[in-house]
């Protein structure tokens, strides 16, 4: 069947969460000190064991003793210090990410992100590296109630009329919401990926620009225009 849409998770799939992540953690957690909130280094390996899920769940794993208006506040901060990053050009885009989209959307796709990430820094992300001229549309994880990113997925396909598509993500979220909606599982074996989710995926890239052959030989295409 046709591929006619592609839907990317962001973190640790488009973006090298990683560049950002150390710094954000370490301001958020080092303000958390100073509060007498917290004592020793951040957390920093636990939450990449967790990368993926949405930040509630994050910070519920990272602060468990703490109370939910600390938690809230902790997000909140830590929201802000992630968009400052990025709009300060300490993020950057995995490999081929823009030739990868322009190929895609010259080819007719319909290109969309479903994302754990909250809203504005999704948009800090899309805006600073112009990816809104390929995507058709951004999606948090806050657009749905359930926080599930294959009720996410779901929305997208039943909104978008997605009849067959693909997911492409480092994640098991990003698996199973793809195997949830009847879409092909693409993992990215990137940085934050596991290889025991990975092995659940239809198929397995280690470059985004893989993803391009994949997409041609499912829809019969040829040679994809960067």
């Amino acid at each position: 069947m046709k591929i006619d849409a592609v839907i990317f998770d962001m973190d640790g799939t488009l973006l090298q969460t990683d560049r950002i992540l150390e710094l954000s953690l370490k301001d958020t957690f080092a303000r958390l000190e100073s509060e007498g909130l917290w004592e020793g280094a951040p957390p920093i390996e636990k939450y990449r064991d967790i990368m993926g899920v949405p930040l509630p769940k994050v910070w519920e794993t990272l602060l468990p003793l703490h109370s939910e208006e600390v938690r809230e506040r902790v997000d909140e901060h830590f929201l802000e210090v992630l968009v400052d990053n990025i709009q300060g050009g300490k993020g950057e885009l995995y490999p081929h990410v823009k030739e990868t989209l322009a190929g895609l959307k010259w080819h007719g796709l319909k290109l969309f992100i479903a994302s754990n990430g909250l809203p504005a820094y999704l948009e800090a992300i899309v805006k600073y590296y112009k990816l809104d001229r390929w995507l058709d549309a951004i999606y948090s994880i806050e657009h749905v109630d359930s926080l599930f990113k294959s009720d996410l997925v779901h929305m997208i396909c039943r909104k978008h009329g997605i009849k067959s598509g693909a997911v492409v993500g480092d994640r098991l979220s990003d698996i199973t919401a793809a195997k949830d909606n009847g879409l092909l599982a693409i993992g990215c074996r990137f940085e934050f990926s596991q290889e025991h989710e990975l092995k659940l995926a239809d198929t397995i890239i280690e470059d985004l620009n893989e993803l391009n052959q994949i997409i041609l030989t499912v829809n019969g295409l040829n040679e994809i225009k960067s």
